[in-house]
């Protein structure tokens, strides 16, 4: 068990070679962009063909307008800081879908969704901005791709781990325990390190295009209101706990305006 433990450990540090501008760390991401997005546009226009996608709107347009200028904002960071073609392959499409659940998500490449349930949470072009943000950041980050990487080498462990176990009841044993170990040690946190890292990086961008990131955390504390504080532990959830994302929100937005002061930004919306 120490050799297969061994090998994975190796064989992450080997994949684990493309870097998050950023951040500066290497990320686990064996799944290229040309690999991944022809897939994620395809499921994309899928689910749009499939739901109601609201158009001509106010609140449409707010999206789009939004969507646009946060995607500006962050191919002028990627010029300034020495990736100018980063986004070269990125195809930026942001869609409104009726629908009252409190969410938005975005795919691989930049095709990014809001359901018309957390509009009333967002409560203005502001909060719209704090959530694109947080969505854009996920396109910028490779989060997706991160995602699949890591769900492989967590299937490739089980794998190897019934190969190498020969007796049926520790193989049972086996299976038990890993399932419960890589959920709970690897995959959630995993996860919640990317929606810290999307909170992070969205509030930069946000800044960069004008809108104030003092009004991230007063979203979360309305996201909480309306959850009514029924969440599950931190550790058992894919996301931080509210109260988490608030006081880090908190923490960064006077880094966030400072950064954006490095682009000519000084007053927000």
């Amino acid at each position: 068990m120490k050799k297969l433990v061994l090998t994975l450990v190796v064989f992450i540090g080997v994949v684990a070679c493309k870097t998050n501008p950023f951040t500066g760390k290497s990320t686990l991401n064996f799944y290229s962009n040309s690999q991944l997005f022809p897939t994620a546009f395809a499921q994309y226009d899928q689910f749009l063909n499939e739901n109601k996608v609201v158009e001509g709107t106010a609140e449409a347009k707010m999206i789009e307008k939004v969507g646009q200028r946060i995607a500006s904002a962050a191919e002028r960071w990627l010029a300034a800081n020495g990736q100018p073609g980063y986004l070269k392959d990125y195809k930026w499409e942001y869609n409104l879908v009726q629908d009252e659940t409190v969410n938005a998500w975005c795919m691989p490449g930049g095709k990014i969704v809001f359901y018309t349930g957390i509009m009333p949470i967002c409560q203005g072009e502001t909060g719209v901005a704090v959530v694109m943000g947080h969505e854009v950041a996920h396109a910028l980050a490779d989060h997706g791709a991160q995602r699949m990487s890591a769900g492989t080498l967590q299937q490739l462990g089980a794998v190897a781990g019934n190969v190498a176990i020969k007796d049926p009841q520790k193989r049972n044993m086996f299976n038990q325990a890993y399932g419960v170990g890589s959920s709970v040690g690897l995959m959630l946190p995993f996860s919640r390190s990317h929606e810290t890292e999307a909170d992070l990086i969205g509030l930069q961008m946000m800044a960069i295009a004008g809108y104030n990131p003092d009004e991230a955390a007063d979203l979360w504390r309305r996201m909480k209101a309306k959850s009514g504080g029924q969440a599950p532990p931190e550790f058992l959830s894919t996301h931080p706990s509210n109260d988490t994302r608030i006081a880090n929100l908190e923490n960064w937005a006077p880094m966030a305006k400072q950064e954006a002061g490095k682009f000519g930004v000084t007053s927000f919306e």
